[in-house]
């Protein structure tokens, strides 16, 4: 049975660009973005899962952390259906020094991940893939 999954992401942003993890769809053969952040547990709030996942995915501790939207994303990766309820906050890291990484480094499990500070211009003008989708919308908030 499918079932829809719930996530809650966050828009890190600097000088005009925003950090994302990057990934390729083989079936599409496609290089998109995607923002850090994870699923939401049974029992616990998404702002409580957000802050979760950038623990475990990049070891930090994040503040400022505000709602900025809930969006409903309908898609297909590997060629695969998905269905997810976002939740897209807005929140700033507590260690300063991660905002002069050119690259961040983490974990996704036992996997390896980096995140790159991408241009929010570029997004804007469809040159990187933002996913999901309608997350462009929220950038300027």
């Amino acid at each position: 049975m499918k079932s829809i999954r719930v996530v809650a992401v966050c828009l890190f942003k600097r000088d005009g660009k925003v950090l994302a993890s990057r990934f390729f769809d083989t079936r599409k053969n496609e290089i998109f973005f995607r923002s850090f952040g994870g699923g939401v547990e049974f029992g616990e709030s998404a702002e409580q899962a957000l802050r979760r996942e950038i623990d475990e995915e990049l070891g930090k501790t994040i503040t400022d952390v505000r709602l900025l939207g809930v969006l409903e994303n309908l898609f297909t990766h590997e060629g695969r259906q998905g269905h997810e309820i976002v939740y897209v906050f807005d929140g700033r890291f507590e260690d300063e020094q991660i905002y002069a990484a050119e690259v961040v480094r983490g974990m996704e499990g036992q996997t390896p991940m980096e995140g790159y500070w991408v241009s929010i211009d570029d997004v804007l003008a469809g040159k990187i893939r933002l996913y999901p989708e309608r997350i462009v919308g929220l950038l300027g908030r």
